[in-house]
C-alpha cells in the first residue's frame, strides 16, 4: 500500500468516528467543557405508583366506631322490679316529715344507715351497693332515704360531711348528699349497718328542710 494510500484510509476511519460521536449528541470534549454545577432539565417520573390510602392503627378509634370506657368492675346492672331502688323527685313542703325512730329490726328505720343498690345517676339498669341513710316513710313498705359517699366532698354545697361511722368497717369520714332523694323498699334493703345518733342525724334533717322545706317530726 502507497503511503497516500494509507493517508486517504486513516482520514477515512477519523471521519467515519467523528461521524458516529455527533450523531449521538455531545462530543467528549464537549462534555469536559460543561461548566461543573450546570443546571440540567429534569426528566418527569413516569413509573411511580399512585398513593395507597393511609393504614388506619389497630385499634384506634373514629367517630363511628368510638367505644365509651366502661365503669369499674364494682358496677352491677339490675332489671328494675317492684322492690328496686329508685330516685325519686323530692316532693313539696307537706309530702315528707323527717324522724328519728332507729330500731334493731331487720327493717330499715329512720335514722339508720342500710345498704341497699343503688342506680347510676344515668338510670341505665347499672349501680352498685352503697350506704344510704333513712329519713322518713313513704309508705307500708318504702322509706325514703339519702345516699352516703365516702368520697371526699368538702367544700361542696349539695353534700354535708358527718364523719365515720360503723357502716364503714375503714372508718373512713362519710358525706351525705342532700341533692338526691331515694325511695327503698323493705325487700331491696341488703342488711341494717347502724343507726346515726341523734345529734348528728339533726345536723342532716335541719339542712333537708332548709333546702326542701320539709318538716321534723316529734
Amino acid at each position: 500500500m502507497s503511503r497516500s494510500q494509507g493517508e486517504g484510509l486513516l482520514l477515512g476511519l477519523v471521519r467515519g468516528l467523528l461521524g458516529l460521536l455527533t450523531s449521538r449528541g455531545t462530543t467528549p470534549d464537549q462534555r469536559a467543557d460543561a461548566p461543573r454545577g450546570a443546571a440540567t432539565t429534569p426528566r418527569l417520573r413516569t413509573d411511580v405508583p399512585r398513593s395507597a390510602p393511609a393504614t388506619r392503627l389497630p385499634g384506634a378509634a373514629t367517630a363511628g366506631n368510638a367505644k365509651e370506657t366502661p365503669r369499674a368492675a364494682e358496677s352491677t346492672r339490675r332489671a328494675a322490679d317492684d322492690t328496686t331502688t329508685t330516685e325519686v323527685d323530692p316532693p313539696g313542703p307537706d309530702g315528707l316529715t323527717i324522724v328519728y325512730a332507729p330500731e334493731r329490726d331487720g327493717e330499715p328505720d329512720a335514722g339508720e344507715v342500710v345498704w341497699t343498690w343503688v342506680p347510676y345517676a344515668e338510670n341505665d339498669g347499672r349501680g352498685k351497693d352503697r350506704p344510704v341513710l333513712v329519713i322518713a316513710r313513704q309508705s307500708a313498705h318504702r322509706v325514703y332515704a339519702v345516699k352516703l359517699t365516702s368520697k371526699d366532698h368538702d367544700g361542696r354545697r349539695d353534700f354535708l360531711p358527718i364523719g365515720p361511722g360503723a357502716w364503714d368497717p375503714q372508718g373512713r369520714p362519710s358525706w351525705v348528699d342532700i341533692d338526691q332523694l331515694y325511695s327503698v323498699h323493705a325487700d331491696g334493703m341488703r342488711r341494717e349497718a347502724a343507726a346515726l345518733d341523734l345529734k348528728r342525724f339533726a345536723v342532716v334533717a335541719q339542712e333537708l328542710r332548709r333546702r326542701f322545706g320539709w318538716r321534723i317530726g316529734d
